[in-house]
């Protein structure tokens, strides 16, 4: 069965079921411009139809495009969102249904990609060796691709609710763009109208002022003395005259100016005013139904998105029994740990040896009767000069004065004493080891065994008397595997090991007996000592333990010179050539939080040993600068000390300062970008 979701869904699938509630429907939303004469809200009348024309009353009186225009800036307002510096910021209220959208496709994005990351690091994770194998492994890695799955199912939930959030955002500013042009138009009419009233008002106020002092005029009202016009003074039939001759014009213009206003007001109620208010509501119909639209295919896709989800952990079996997938619990219901035992342990049977080896008794060579003799009492010097003269030429090296090899034994001068051998030829040793000299029979007859015998006379893991206590049996063995040099990825691939192991020896070395040593990491150990510890670790670091101070000479500053050292012999620096710059960047940042987030995610995205290596090596030197009371080396100094080391050198000389503040900045910020297990 497949486990694919629509979630990609057409909004013209869904379309069919906008309006359908309550039995009412919105599906023509043009209708509105077909008929001038029907009623304005043929679409939007109540179930009962008592409300009905209370609100034709006000869609057709001088406050309807307002009211309506106030409506759809609402609508608009609850599907319309608006970016600025980053953040979602809804027009007027900050829970409405695109920022939620918009949210909750942030939320399931960030979601859907953790759960990735972790299928990916937890499917590398049960491929390592180390990790147990076999029908486990298996079963486990079907159980990450359950989770594999719903992880790209939650990928394109949140597709689908950012497009969702796009189409209303798209809505909105299409609903806004009519709302300003049927804005513009509709009051552009009622303004025309009204400056249209009041110059009919205006002309009104003037027509009846002439009347009344023509009727004044005309009845006798008259001023005493004469009327003094423009050319000199009037009689009062001339001034009656003129404004006989002024009331006309007046009532003209008064009168043009009602018809002028009748007419308009006539196609403000007739044509334009319907026309607007048409427009504006269906803007606001389509706006709505945009919204309910939205929310339907949100409801519809979280449906499917628990439904996929449901199906990739428990899928439905088919009625001809078939199976089309396994569920989570059945996958973890067959895991047979006893199988997995078995078939590990019978990994192993090629190696095992089916012949049992006989125990049985051997005498020693040495304790056989048959013994040469020597006559008389000797001194257990005088045995020593016998046996050396005895050697062969091949090995008369070992005959040598004592100075030649370091110890101070005294040569005896006096006579070489009888030796009495076997009556069988003597058989002298192919090499001079199998020489034996023991000086604990001194004072009484010497007894020399037969010549075979396995005790060297000079034990090469003894100390030469007089010697430096400071040499070691490893200083000049040839590097069988080597440490300095290699990469952390070649070191993790040969070792199993995230961390170096001279990493892990340096910090024990360090922290048991350095932390309050002055100047740790700053002051220089003894060049020669740093050479023999190196060639220790390039032979076999398995074989290194610095918890006993003898095994670095009590010189704990030349093993933190040691460790530097590794570090800068890394092919690659512990930070990478590749993020070089990125830090160098991050570390010219000057507010402090940001600064830590931009290394923070610069760390995260190093290589896995880098990584690890990186956070051991942070952790170590907090503990180190908690004491710098005693050994002067705060964050800074440390800083100092490992900065160019961790990071390498760049193309420019100026940016050594910058490598001093990526350091500083992680080891202020150790618990802040690392975990303390």
């Amino acid at each position: 069965m497949e486990h694919k979701d629509s979630f990609d869904q057409s909004s013209a699938e869904l379309r069919a079921n906008v309006g359908h509630q309550d039995g009412q429907t919105v599906d023509n939303v043009d209708q509105y411009h077909t008929d001038a004469e029907k009623p304005l809200t043929s679409q939007a009348v109540d179930a009962t139809g008592e409300q009905f024309p209370l609100v034709e009353e006000v869609l057709r009186s001088d406050i309807g495009v307002n009211t309506l225009l106030t409506r759809l800036k609402q609508s608009i307002a609850s599907a319309r969102v608006s970016a600025k510096d980053g953040k979602v910021i809804t027009l007027i209220k900050i829970k409405e249904f695109a920022a939620f959208l918009k949210k909750r496709s942030t939320l399931e994005e960030e979601h859907a990609q953790g759960l990735k990351k972790l299928c990916r690091s937890s499917h590398d994770s049960a491929r390592r060796p180390d990790n147990r194998q076999g029908d486990y492994v298996h079963h486990y890695n079907e159980v990450i691709s359950i989770h594999d799955r719903i992880a790209d199912n939650g990928t394109k939930f949140a597709l689908s609710l950012h497009q969702m959030h796009e189409d209303l955002h798209d809505l909105a500013s299409n609903t806004e763009r009519g709302r300003k042009q049927w804005k513009q138009t509709g009051l552009t009419a009622e303004k025309r109208v009204q400056d249209s009233e009041a110059l009919m008002e205006k002309a009104k106020a003037k027509y009846d002022a002439l009347a009344e002092d023509y009727d004044r005029a005309r009845t006798g009202d008259k001023q005493t003395g004469r009327v003094f016009g423009l050319k000199g003074p009037k009689s009062a039939a001339q001034h009656e005259e003129d404004l006989h001759r002024k009331v006309q014009a007046a009532e003209l213009d008064y009168s043009n100016k009602v018809q002028t206003t009748q007419n308009q007001r006539q196609e403000l109620v007739s044509v334009l005013r319907p026309q607007a208010v048409r427009a504006i509501h269906d803007l606001i119909t389509e706006c709505d139904a945009g919204l309910s639209l939205q929310l339907q295919k949100f409801a519809s896709f979280n449906e499917k998105l628990l439904l996929s989800d449901g199906l990739c952990v428990s899928p439905l079996k088919s009625p001809n029994h078939q199976d089309a997938g396994r569920s989570l619990r059945d996958v973890v219901y067959e895991i047979d740990n006893g199988r997995d035992l078995n078939n590990y342990i019978l990994s192993f049977s090629s190696k095992v040896d089916l012949k049992p080896t006989d125990i049985r008794y051997e005498r020693h060579p040495t304790l056989t009767p048959s013994q040469p003799q020597f006559s008389g009492n000797v001194q257990s010097q005088d045995v020593l000069t016998h046996q050396q003269q005895l050697l062969p030429s091949s090995v008369g090296h070992l005959a040598q004065p004592p100075s030649a090899t370091g110890h101070n034994i005294p040569q005896n001068q006096g006579p070489n004493p009888t030796f009495v051998p076997d009556a069988e030829e003597t058989k002298y040793p192919s090499s001079p080891q199998k020489y034996a000299f023991s000086p604990g029979n001194v004072g009484g007859p010497p007894q020399i065994p037969h010549m075979q015998v396995s005790t060297p006379i000079h034990s090469p893991t003894t100390t030469p008397i007089g010697g430096s206590s400071n040499e070691t049996p490893h200083s000049d063995l040839p590097p069988s595997k080597p440490v300095f040099g290699m990469s952390l990825d070649d070191l993790l691939r040969r070792d199993g090991s995230a961390v170096p192991l001279v990493v892990y020896q340096c910090f024990q070395a360090v922290e048991l007996f350095g932390l309050d040593v002055e100047g740790i990491y700053r002051l220089s150990g003894s060049a020669v000592h740093v050479a023999k510890l190196r060639a220790l670790f390039d032979h076999d670091s398995s074989l290194v333990d610095f918890r006993n101070p003898e095994n670095f000479f009590h010189d704990v500053n030349s093993v933190a010179g040691l460790l530097k050292q590794f570090f800068r012999d890394l092919p690659d620096p512990l930070l990478t050539h590749e993020h070089f710059q990125g830090f160098i960047d991050a570390a010219r940042i000057e507010d402090d939080v940001t600064r830590r987030d931009s290394l923070h995610a610069l760390i995260n995205s190093l290589p896995d040993p880098n990584y690890a290596t990186l956070r051991a090596l942070i952790l170590h030197l907090h503990r180190v600068q908690e004491h710098s009371g005693s050994n002067r080396m705060n964050a800074g100094n440390l800083a100092i000390c490992f900065g160019p080391t961790l990071m390498g050198t760049g193309p420019n000389i100026s940016d050594a300062g910058w490598q001093v503040r990526v350091i500083e900045t992680i080891l202020q910020n150790t618990y802040q970008i690392f975990d303390d297990d």
